[in-house]
């Protein structure tokens, strides 16, 4: 099967996503719907399409679109999963000329940091640097 690479919001399932992100993922669990619609409305969103229209992998990247850029949300639907989709998206994702030439692009994983890895990323050069201020629920 061959899967096409969208950046237009059009192709992402909405459905698909805010019930994964809600329902599966770890990293956001009880996230409402309302709220996966603003975030995709304020991100730069990637899908990859199967052949049959049908959503196959998901992510999104948070950014200004110039020299930082968060990659969040990124999953494979179940059916798609083995196919080295999530790394093709992560690769698809860091090749992207709009995002290529930013200074830093971050990520966090718990468990797919071989994915990562393979297309360039590493931990943080210097934590001592990066601070967070957690908000309700984290």
């Amino acid at each position: 099967m061959t899967f096409r690479l969208s950046t237009d919001p059009a192709d992402v399932d909405v459905d698909v996503v805010a019930t994964f992100l809600h329902d599966e993922a770890y990293w956001s669990l009880g996230r409402p719907r309302a709220v996966v619609e603003r975030s995709l409305a304020a991100s730069r969103l990637y899908t990859l399409v199967a052949e049959d229209g049908t959503m196959a992998a998901f992510a999104r990247v948070v950014t200004d679109g110039v020299t930082f850029g968060w990659i969040c949300d990124l999953f494979v639907v179940a059916a798609h999963r083995g196919q080295g989709l999530g790394h093709h998206l992560v690769e698809a994702i860091v090749a992207d000329p709009d995002l290529a030439g930013m200074k830093r692009l971050l990520l966090a994983t718990a468990d797919a940091h071989g994915v990562y890895a393979d297309v360039g990323f590493v931990p943080l050069l210097d934590s001592t640097l990066w601070m967070e201020r957690p908000g309700p629920g984290a």
